[in-house]
């Protein structure tokens, strides 16, 4: 059964960022075979002693990696570079238009707030009103609740209360 009253959009919080995106991978996996799934997954960029964790963003489609740092070679320093975010959007809007029954966005964090990074790729999520399944950094939560102008459910990072949520949709497969 359809609830009509569940929001489309589900931003999970309260869990590392490293063990969100540990989540999504986990039912991204669950629901390939029976889902059409666009967005992209952060991955790890592996420098030892960094304190920016900026790594890549992972194409769950596709499986392209973008990558969304610059080693600077100092650790200290804060690495994010956009490039690599701005056409990993380019691709999830590509794929957004050719038809998807979820959107899995990894992060609406500093890019995003100035509307840069996947900001393009959320909003035309939005446009064409298919469930988005992000997280958003804490220090961006009222940049995000401005940008959604949408409302959304807030969730843990439960693997279970988010299918639960995406069923209520109508769209998510029984596991």
């Amino acid at each position: 059964m359809i609830e009509t009253n569940v929001k489309r959009i589900a931003v999970v919080q309260g869990a590392p960022s490293a063990a969100v995106q540990a989540t999504f991978r986990d039912l991204i996996d669950r629901w390939r075979p029976t889902l059409r799934l666009a967005g992209v997954v952060a991955e790890d960029h592996g420098l030892p002693d960094r304190k920016c964790s900026a790594g890549y963003l992972r194409d769950i489609a596709t499986g392209i990696r973008y990558p969304i740092f610059q080693d600077s070679g100092q650790p200290e320093a804060c690495h994010l570079e956009g490039g690599g975010a701005l056409a990993a959007s380019a691709a999830i809007e590509k794929e957004i238009t050719a038809g998807c029954d979820l959107v899995v966005l990894s992060k609406f964090g500093k890019l995003e707030a100035a509307g840069q990074g996947l900001a393009r790729a959320f909003e035309a999520a939005i446009a064409a009103d298919v469930p988005i399944l992000t997280s958003v950094s804490p220090a961006f939560e009222n940049a995000w609740t401005d940008f959604a102008a949408a409302p959304f459910s807030s969730l843990p990072a439960d693997p279970g209360r988010i299918e639960s949520w995406f069923r209520a949709l109508g769209r998510a497969p029984a596991c």
